[in-house]
């Protein structure tokens, strides 16, 4: 058995997302468990080195972890032959360079999403990776989360018998930092600097309806900003420019109908973050980011509309609690050690940037129905 040790050159990583879930869930615990096995018995073990712009906070970083390499100097990391794979997780606006100078490089990428402001600028990337015969992977974590993996099993085992409709409940309340301190970088809030719930989820829903439910037909949405100003990292007063909630309607070829509600607005009163409750000819599911619960068709209450007294059914009751019979690991580090097994010995791996570009362009097609009022229709890419 040997252990071979590749750089991954992570980009961006200072940030709340690319610190704790990439570097610090992903990363740092592969590296704990000694690499990620290979089908020969080989370890790859990986060997981050942080890049980014701002020279103490990678400083800063690179200390808490006890890690030796970080530079604000990107073209020197990627000239280095040790380090093949290029990771970007900045803002989206500075992605399409970052990937770009990455690919020209020789680099393997894997990104972060949204991966480019316009689907013209995602699809380049995915041209650009192909005609440079590097291998390439986006971010679809959901895939991944304990709730979601288990309504995958009832799907392929067809509990659900006709899936009929899917409705997505997504969010929570983001302060707004004149009374509570808010949760959310403001950046998210601007328009001008990428901020955008409908943009930012629009391509997390595109993969997960992809992958669990069919391809998407045709869709019509509506965005709201609903919060005018909040104050930001400086302390300062600012408008707001980007929508903080996002509603649509997804038609998808095989009749399935999909509602997808996104809010920074919405307290909640529902099992968890996100919920996805799917129902069927046989029965129905509702599933959070961790547990899932089913109600059969045999199960099903008989409710009479009669508002003029209480109800006599606990509509909660006859839920079933799905059994969590397989540990369920970091769903952005299990996609991690399926890229890197990709990289290293072409192990299967389709969530490429053909599928972050198909995530832009529901977002685009989003804004678009939401500004002229009216139904877009999906086209493959």
């Amino acid at each position: 058995m040997a252990v071979r040790e590749i750089g991954i050159i992570m980009n961006g990583v200072t940030g709340r997302m690319g610190t704790n879930q990439h570097l610090v869930r992903s990363i740092l615990e592969i590296r704990k468990q000694g690499g990620v096995p290979l089908s020969n018995g080989d370890l790859v073990y990986p060997v981050p080195v942080l890049a980014g712009r701002n020279g103490k906070k990678l400083e800063r970083l690179a200390a808490e972890y006890q890690l030796e390499h970080y530079t604000t100097d990107l073209d020197t990391a990627l000239s280095d032959p040790g380090n093949i794979i290029y990771f970007d997780s900045q803002l989206t606006r500075l992605r399409v360079e970052g990937v770009s100078r990455a690919i020209k490089a020789g680099k393997h990428i894997y990104c972060e999403k949204p991966t480019g402001t316009t689907v013209e600028e995602a699809f380049s990337l995915y041209r650009q990776a192909e005609s440079a015969g590097v291998k390439h992977g986006v971010v679809q974590d959901k895939l991944w989360l304990p709730g979601l993996r288990k309504l995958r099993y009832l799907i392929d085992t067809g509990f659900f018998g006709r899936i009929l409709s899917v409705r997505g409940e997504f969010g929570y309340w983001v302060f707004d930092g004149f009374h509570q301190a808010t949760q959310r970088p403001s950046w998210n809030y601007r328009s001008e600097q990428g901020g955008s719930i409908m943009i930012d989820m629009f391509c997390h829903w595109r993969y997960v309806i992809d992958n669990l439910f069919g391809e998407i037909e045709s869709l019509v949405s509506l965005g709201t900003t609903d919060i005018p100003r909040r104050i930001d990292e400086k302390g300062e007063e600012y408008d707001c420019t980007a929508d903080d909630s996002a509603y649509a309607i997804f038609k998808l070829q095989n009749g399935i109908i999909c509602q997808f509600n996104s809010s920074w607005v919405v307290r909640v009163r529902r099992d968890d973050l996100l919920t996805l409750q799917v129902d069927g000819t046989q029965g129905s599911a509702v599933a959070g980011l961790r547990e899932c619960f089913v109600q059969h068709d045999s199960a099903t209450p008989k409710p009479v509309w009669n508002p003029d007294i209480p109800s006599p059914i606990d509509y909660y009751d006859a839920w079933t609690r799905v059994p969590s019979r397989d540990p369920y690991e970091n769903a952005f580090k299990i996609q991690w050690e399926l890229f890197l097994r990709h990289v290293m010995e072409d192990a299967p791996f389709r969530w490429g940037l053909l599928e972050g570009a198909k995530g832009v362009q529901l977002a685009e097609l989003g804004m678009k129905s939401w500004h002229e009022s009216s139904w877009q229709r999906v086209h493959p890419l």
